[in-house]
């Protein structure tokens, strides 16, 4: 428990000094490496709808109308402004500090769960996965967009290079692949797409109808 809270910690410095510049410097990656991924999969989102690690709001624009939003966030400084940009788009948002690996919420809460860019950052992530498909409820969606370890190894051994960097520096990691966890979640994936020499992935997952949450983790 101790290594895990001092690493969520650490996790809550870094995006507490990165928010200020986030939006600045996501930018640039979004045009070159995520283009279009944050509209693909907000736009399979419905009903009631929890986004974890909402960051600064960069998805609010792209939701379709008539959804209800729940943001999860580890930084303060981070929901402080997807709270601005949720008020500048007039749109209502319930926003929370909370830690994605823990969720406070009931089983079966949300129709859809959603999660950009983020659980390459998420210092459990197969706890993050295991939760998100907890709070869903029966054939609910999971909707994922992330960078992933490439299918092309040249491209791997790079990443892994620049990990070795990343992960003790900012906790970010370049070659998880949230797809492998979902099985074990107990989720099916409906859809999904790799690009950028494999080294981006979305996923449009979906908790069967006659299938339980799976056990919350215990410590």
């Amino acid at each position: 428990m101790a290594a895990e809270e001092e690493s969520t910690a650490k996790a809550r410095r870094v995006w507490e000094t990165v928010a200020p510049r986030y939006d600045r410097d996501i930018q640039f990656w979004e045009k070159v490496q995520f283009g279009g991924g944050r509209e693909w999969v907000c736009s399979r989102a419905t009903g009631d709808v929890l986004e974890v690690a909402v960051g600064t709001g960069r998805n609010f624009p792209f939701y379709p109308p008539r959804v209800r939003i729940t943001g999860i966030e580890l930084s303060p400084a981070m929901l402080d402004i997807a709270r601005q940009r949720a008020a500048d788009l007039d749109l209502d948002v319930d926003l929370r500090v909370a830690d994605a690996q823990r969720l406070p919420f009931a089983d079966a809460s949300f129709d859809t769960v959603l999660c950009t860019l983020s659980l390459c950052a998420i210092p459990d992530h197969r706890a993050a996965v295991t939760e998100m498909a907890r709070v869903l409820r029966p054939g609910g969606r999971l909707l994922l967009l992330d960078h992933i370890g490439s299918n092309w190894w040249p491209v791997w051994v790079g990443q892994r290079l620049v990990e070795s960097i990343t992960i003790r520096a900012a906790g970010e990691h370049m070659t998880r692949r949230p797809r492998s966890l979902l099985a074990a979640a107990g989720l099916e994936v409906v859809e999904s797409e790799r690009r950028k020499l494999g080294t981006v992935e979305r996923v449009y997952a979906r908790r069967p109808v006659s299938s339980r949450p799976p056990d919350p983790l215990t410590t």
